[in-house]
């Protein structure tokens, strides 16, 4: 029987008919999706176009009105049927009896029905006054009567609504959050609510009442097939139910799959949780350009009145390399070219999650769309911009979001596709597994300064579930996927190797405390050889821990947490040997040993700037770590402030310090007996291009002198940059290493890395009168780990009071 067929039957046959015919049409395999729902509509509409014809007879001024989701004409096997009696207020007996005509027929048959009879002044009026009857009404379509009513009252309920859109949206807006808050988020829901969840279909209605404000519009691509995936679901669960519900219950889930012609319950979820996360992503773009255009709108005539007239230029302020703030948004600067710079998405990226800022739709397609691919082996740049950004805290998630909407994550990292948008069948995990990858990051990005390579930890966290793509033991699974990316991504063999083991037994710690016997020494013994070093038992700690809280709240607990402290402090029992003691330090190059003769004998500081590293086998050996940023090497005489006047000056020249080691170096004894301050840094410029190493040398002398005011400088230019919010980092953590040498103090910091950071350590330590012996500073990510090896004026370890006073003193400092 085809489609008019069916029409036909209805409308011969009344109430009765239309019946059959809808069971009909329901049970034709052969149709289904949008098809059937415009057929469904089409039926409905015939029967009571008919049944209002024959109710109507010669009644004039009178029209039918299908709003809503029956507006669309998009009717499910258990929709309600949203209907609007309009009359122009003439008749209004006749207009009564019409209703009833029209509204028990539809309930005889077991039709839900949301109805109402009004005048359009009246509908005008409830629209005013009811968000959701207005959202209703912008769907109207003519079903039957008069025309001209239906069409009048569609161009003044839009009017309307255009008119309205600066106070109407913000009231959707709070909608959808309130909704979202009482709901959910249907991407990441084992028994999701399609319609009514974060990402849903009401979400997916919210977005055409934005675009028909005019006033901002979503993002199109890929939006009208994730809600018709959910509309989809939600067909197929109406006819494996036989109930109006919109709640996709575990136990149907098989049966919906099923209907929908998909491999497995597994499969369906992570086809809805992909249609839900383009609609939530869209949301957010769409709110955003709200937000933005109405305060435009309210500041523009301001600024026009101050300014004489004209368009006010938006304000733009630098982030990093290529990047800029632009109301309220990263966005790529003019001068950025991302065909020719492949590290430029991740930077973008590490700058707008640091600066706790949205990465801009534009920027993010942009980048999509002509961004060279990365090398392999990553180059340092790269990696480091990843552990940025997993660094950043809470700002990762929406920054990741947005690169993932573009599909740059997966071209990033490509077994993240295995990953992505998968449900984890456990009551315990309240994320799928990507989502929970990511909030596991977000967990370790709070303990970073309780390990000493938080950039392991951060790029462990971001693959410890990685293998759940894959069949057997994750962990298993995920050993070889780690140690693949490592490798990748451009960590040495070593680094790699401690991933590795990371990723294998990140669930050793909490099953060993919680499952064996402590007290046992071939427990402990285990899970020492498993871990093999101090250093890696630290990292698998911090991962525990953000393990567990990144999973949910059940996942956690003060005993748990009690339990694997006390796992951890027995295996490093075991482990604990004596303390390393400072290493000795290299033979001084002979470029180096040139720049020092050079200092003695000027008397002032010498400086060389290399853009290009030493080929392997000179200086650095095959296989090491490729270093990030340009050396600068410094030799200056031995005298009060040299920390601080170098690590000001870098910092008012905007040069980023990755690494950097101090050391005393000795004259060959044909010089002199005399001794020098050798410093071997590698920076990078925050943005634009290195100054010239004469223009360095002139600030250093200046800064050595006293005559450059360095704090006054870098005061100056903070003040002319807004503070950003951004993310709140974890608090300092200034330690006194126990034995870590016999002939200094070892004092530890572990910060989040800013400008001037450097200048401000100095500075403390030359106010408190320590005799910094030398310095190992690496910058990891945005996680400065720094080892200062300090000593008294006359060249012994400080005292252990004086020690402890330096090291509060320090993390004070650092917490102003």
């Amino acid at each position: 029987m085809t489609g008019t067929d069916v029409r036909n039957e209805a409308d011969d046959s009344g109430p009765s008919g239309y019946a059959a015919a809808r069971l009909r049409l329901l049970g034709e395999e052969a149709r289904s999706g949008p098809p059937r729902r415009a057929a469904l509509a089409k039926l409905t509409d015939d029967w009571l176009a008919g049944l209002f014809t024959a109710g109507a007879r010669d009644l004039r001024g009178v029209s039918l009105v299908a709003v809503g989701g029956y507006g669309r004409g998009e009717l499910s096997p258990r929709s309600d049927l949203d209907l609007l009696l309009l009359h122009d207020g003439n008749a209004p007996d006749a207009v009564a009896a019409l209703a009833d005509r029209l509204w028990y027929p539809v309930w005889d048959l077991g039709l839900a029905l949301d109805h109402s009879v009004r005048t359009p002044a009246e509908a005008r009026r409830t629209a005013g006054e009811d968000l959701k009857a207005h959202l209703g009404l912008l769907d109207a379509r003519h079903l039957a009567g008069d025309l001209g009513l239906t069409a009048a009252l569609r161009t003044t309920v839009l009017a309307d609504w255009r008119n309205q859109a600066p106070k109407r949206l913000p009231e959707l807006r709070d909608l959808c959050a309130e909704r979202a808050e009482r709901q959910g988020e249907l991407q990441y829901l084992l028994e999701p609510d399609l319609k009514e969840a974060r990402g849903g279909l009401r979400d997916a209605t919210a977005l055409r009442a934005v675009a028909a404000s005019w006033l901002a519009d979503a993002p199109r691509e890929g939006l009208a097939d994730a809600r018709r995936r959910l509309l989809d679901a939600r067909d197929a669960l109406h006819l494996v139910t036989g109930r109006a519900t919109d709640r996709l219950a575990l136990q149907e889930q098989d049966q919906v799959a099923a209907g929908l012609g998909l491999l497995d319950a597994d499969t369906l979820l992570r086809q809805v949780y992909e249609a839900a996360r383009v609609i939530s992503y869209a949301g957010d773009v769409t709110w955003r350009e709200v937000g933005r255009v109405l305060r435009s709108r309210s500041v523009r005539p301001r600024l026009r009145a101050m300014l004489g007239g004209g368009r006010p230029v938006a304000e733009r302020s630098p982030l990093a390399e290529g990047v800029v703030e632009q109301e309220g948004e990263a966005v790529l600067a003019r001068s950025a070219r991302p065909d020719r710079d492949p590290v430029l998405p991740l930077r973008a990226a590490a700058a707008a999650a640091q600066a706790g800022l949205p990465l801009s739709l534009h920027a993010v397609r942009r980048l999509a769309a002509v961004a060279r691919p990365l090398p392999t082996p990553w180059p340092a740049e790269a990696r480091e911009q990843l552990v940025t950004l997993l660094g950043s805290g809470r700002p990762t998630v929406d920054v990741w979001e947005a690169l993932e909407a573009e599909g740059l994550i997966s071209r990033l990292l490509p077994d993240w596709e295995r990953v992505r948008c998968r449900p984890q069948r456990n009551a315990v995990h309240i994320w799928t597994v990507d989502r929970h990858l990511i909030e596991t990051a977000v967990r370790a990005s709070e303990l970073t300064r309780r390990v000493g390579r938080p950039d392991l930890l951060l790029v462990s966290a971001l693959l410890h579930d990685i293998g759940k793509g894959w069949p057997g033991d994750h962990s298993v699974a995920g050993e070889i996927i780690a140690r693949d990316v490592a490798a990748r991504i451009g960590f040495d063999p070593a680094d790699a190797t401690v991933l590795a083991t990371l990723v294998r037994h990140h669930l050793l710690l909490v099953e060993t405390a919680t499952r064996r016997d402590l007290e046992d020494p071939a427990t402990v013994r285990a899970v020492a050889d498993a871990v093999g070093t101090q250093s890696t038992l630290e990292l698998l700690h911090a991962l525990t821990e953000a393990d567990a809280l990144a999973t949910g709240p059940a996942a956690w607990s003060s005993w748990r947490g009690s339990l694997v402290a006390d796992l951890v402090r027995r295996v490093g029992a075991v482990l604990a040997g004596d303390g390393p003691d400072e290493p000795e330090p290299a033979a001084p190059t002979a470029e180096q040993e040139r720049l020092a003769i050079e200092a003695f004998r000027t008397g002032s500081p010498v400086l060389a700037l290399r853009a290009q590293p030493e080929p392997a086998g000179e200086e650095e050996a095959p296989g090491a770590p490729e270093p990030l940023g340009v050396e600068l090497v410094i030799a200056v005489p031995d005298q009060p402030a040299v920390l601080p006047a170098v690590a000001g000056v870098l910092a008012v020249h905007r040069l980023t310090v990755r690494t950097a080691e101090l050391r005393t170096l000795r004259l060959p004894d044909d010089v002199d007996d005399g001794a020098l301050l050798l410093l071997n840094w590698r920076v990078a410029a925050e943005y634009g291009s290195l100054p010239q190493a004469a223009r360095l040398r002139a600030d250093l002398v200046r800064a050595l002198d006293g005559s450059l005011d360095i704090a006054g400088r870098l005061a100056e230019r903070d003040a002319a940059y807004p503070r950003r919010r951004g993310w709140v980092a974890p608090p300092p953590r200034v330690t006194v290493a126990p034995a870590a040498s016999h002939h200094a103090t070892v004092i530890e910091v572990r910060t989040q890395d800013a400008p001037g950071l450097l200048f401000r350590i100095g500075m403390a330590l030359e106010k408190a009168g320590v005799r910094v012996r030398s310095m190992h500073v690496s910058t990891l990510g945005a996680n400065a780990v720094d080892a200062f090896y300090v000593t008294t004026g006359t060249g012994a370890p400080l005292p252990d009071g004086d020690a402890a006073s330096l090291a509060r003193v320090l993390e004070e400092t650092l917490r102003a």
